[in-house]
């Protein structure tokens, strides 16, 4: 039973309709404005390229396999603020042209090179500037890979259903963090 059922049967059940009904349905219509982002599906596919560069497929898949492109993508449209909305998609369009015309190896000195940028800027910045979208970009990489089905479960140890909190358990080198 789905959402709109529920309020028709107890507008039945009490004995007539519900006046505004129209108000508590409203809620299940599609917003079309809400499917169109801030970001392209030409820029996702660039953020999913660039955060393959900060978490590469190893022995665990990267961070493409976890889509992170598409989450940067919803969390810029509907997190960011519009001042935000604009440092990330401007920085994104200038690393945008540089980034396609180059080979892997080039591509992978400009993402450590950006890197170091950011921390630099982070570093000297004043309160009222913004973030350097490129911290921006590593900060959702890792968010979203993480938080993903294929973070959770391969990149980290991962417990379905945990047993009771253990606060002492021995660190063994190599061992995989928990998610």
């Amino acid at each position: 039973m789905n959402r709109r059922e529920a309020l028709s049967s107890v507008a039945l059940l009490l004995g007539g309709t519900i006046i505004g009904s129209s108000a508590f349905l409203s809620g299940c219509k599609a917003n079309p404005d809400a499917a169109a982002g801030v970001l392209s599906a030409a820029d996702m596919s660039l953020l999913n390229d660039i955060a393959e560069i900060i978490i590469p497929t190893t022995n665990t898949p990267g961070a493409k396999a976890a889509k992170v492109g598409e989450f940067m993508g919803v969390i810029v449209t509907d997190c960011y603020e519009a001042k935000d909305q604009k440092v990330f998609k401007d920085g994104l369009a200038a690393l945008a042209s540089k980034f396609s015309a180059a080979n892997a190896e080039a591509q992978q000195k400009m993402i450590v090179d950006l890197d170091a940028e950011a921390k630099k800027y982070q570093e000297t910045k004043t309160a009222e500037q913004p973030t350097h979208y490129f911290t921006m970009i590593k900060q959702l990489t890792l968010w979203g890979y993480f938080s993903s089905e294929i973070g959770a479960t391969q990149a980290l140890r991962y417990v379905a259903i945990p047993g009771k909190y253990e606060g002492c358990v021995p660190y063994k080198k190599g061992d995989k963090a928990w998610a």
